[in-house]
């Protein structure tokens, strides 16, 4: 996904939001392999409907809880952004890799690179409302460093941030982002709408199961969680006019649902009723 404006809380008052946690774009629909690091794992991830309802992931246990101490970013910052980021990738390596081994399908790491410009990637223009993307085409999740995204540093809208588009990534190790790709190629406009909300709202839930994982170390307080997620309820939907990312509250609702379990278990968009996917 890509980024809108990455934003934070106020560090005097986090349980009060003073704007947006990342947000971003739909993922372009490629479905092409790509590089990385060395898969691990011999089982083929699941093709067709089955990638989406009844992937192996959704029976996994927990997540492993990672030691992420990836410090703090200095407001205004670019180096000590590009450390942190880093650094967070780093942990969502780690904690994926793991999670994989459990299902023996092939894991690899996703490219990472940053840009102070909205480069043109294989995936297509880098849509103008988002701060950052994950590419399927060549695995690569680009990080947009902005002046907006350095001016509020907190580290926990960040890395929920970054383990959303991560959670892309995730999507296209399994399978899913494959079977998403191939059922938009002939949809109609409403039922490509309907499925880049599962899409969407499922990296948000793997991004926050991540995030409760990991949330002793970095750390993510339950008031900070609380106020990020009721931001999200309020003005989520707010970059997204055309509703490809789900209304506010349908992004709060499976924030909570991945925080809570902190596993793919809890994750499943793709067979949940519609209410839910707004």
């Amino acid at each position: 996904m890509l980024f809108a404006l990455v934003t934070g809380l106020d560090a005097a008052n986090a349980s009060a939001p003073t704007a947006a946690p990342a947000a971003d774009s739909p993922v372009p629909v490629t479905a092409t392999p790509a590089a990385g690091a060395p898969a691990t794992g011999t089982q083929a991830p699941p093709r067709g409907r089955a990638a989406a309802t009844s992937n192996p992931l959704y029976r996994t246990s927990a997540l492993p809880s990672v030691n992420c101490r990836a410090g703090g970013i200095r407001a205004g910052s670019a180096a000590s952004y590009r450390i942190y980021v880093t650094k967070v990738v780093r942990c969502l390596n780690l904690g994926w890799k793991t999670q994989f081994r459990k299902t023996n399908m092939a894991f690899s790491q996703p490219r990472l690179r940053f840009s102070t410009v909205k480069v043109n990637t294989p995936c297509g223009r880098w849509p103008t409302s988002a701060g950052g993307m994950y590419c399927s085409s060549n695995r690569t999740i680009y990080i947009g460093i902005s002046r907006a995204v350095l001016r509020n540093a907190h580290p926990a809208t960040h890395a929920q941030f970054i383990a959303h588009e991560y959670g892309h990534h995730v999507q296209q190790l399994s399978g899913i982002l494959t079977y998403y790709a191939n059922s938009v190629w002939r949809a109609r406009p409403a039922a490509k709408l309907a499925y880049s909300r599962r899409l969407e709202l499922q990296a948000d839930c793997l991004g926050s199961a991540f995030v409760r994982q990991i949330s002793d170390t970095l750390p993510v307080d339950q008031a900070q969680w609380d106020a990020m997620v009721s931001w999200v309820a309020e003005n989520g939907h707010k970059n997204w006019p055309k509703n490809d990312h789900g209304k506010g509250r349908s992004q709060a609702y499976w924030m909570e649902r991945g925080f809570n379990a902190g596993s793919p278990s809890g994750c499943n968009t793709w067979t949940a009723p519609t209410g839910r996917l707004a």
